[in-house]
């Protein structure tokens, strides 16, 4: 009988929609998500998806939702905290790279968000990246140029527009933030 190896291990997105809980699949490697995301981070979280829905009255194609996963592949499955999608039409997950990704750090999740999942929202094209640091109220929001981000500034109290999506929304940081200073 052979030892199993961790790089035996490879889920797919047939076994991952079974498991319980919360979690991620990178590359077939499952991540937990537990524990659960701090009462501050919700809070930024839906601060945000406000700021951005309120703008979709007259954008019928684009919508903003929280902790829906995006199916990048069969082996890899990602649940950003934020995102603004056009266009998607498959009811239970995301298949197209959505033009707004807002991931909300965390300890436990610090370094897949600046990471990981920068590179992965890169290689997908997804077109801005917002990675938001409760604990500072800082905003780093990165924008696609043709292959790599940039990063257009750190963001606390200021409006950015997000000139280069469908429904050319913005976020008015101050008021993001507001709350939790």
């Amino acid at each position: 009988m052979g030892v199993l190896k961790l790089e035996d291990i490879h889920y797919t997105y047939d076994e991952y929609k079974l498991w319980e809980g919360d979690w991620e699949l990178y590359a077939g490697i499952a991540v937990s998500m537990a524990p659960a995301p701090m009462r501050k981070h919700q809070g930024l979280a839906g601060s945000i998806i406000t700021e951005l829905t309120n703008q979709l009255d007259d954008c019928a194609i684009c919508e903003v939702l929280g902790e829906v996963d995006y199916k990048i592949s069969n082996d890899t499955i990602v649940r950003p905290d934020v995102v603004l999608t056009c266009g998607e039409t498959n009811e239970n997950y995301l298949t197209k790279a959505p033009e707004i990704i807002v991931e909300i750090i965390s300890k436990s999740t610090a370094k897949r968000d600046e990471t990981y999942k920068f590179d992965i929202y890169e290689a997908q094209k997804v077109k801005y990246y917002i990675i938001v640091y409760p604990d500072d109220l800082i905003a780093k929001v990165y924008k696609l140029d043709e292959k790599k981000y940039d990063k257009q500034g750190d963001f606390s109290t200021e409006v950015y527009a997000f000139r280069e999506t469908r429904c050319g929304v913005k976020i008015d940081f101050e008021r993001v933030f507001r709350r939790f200073r």
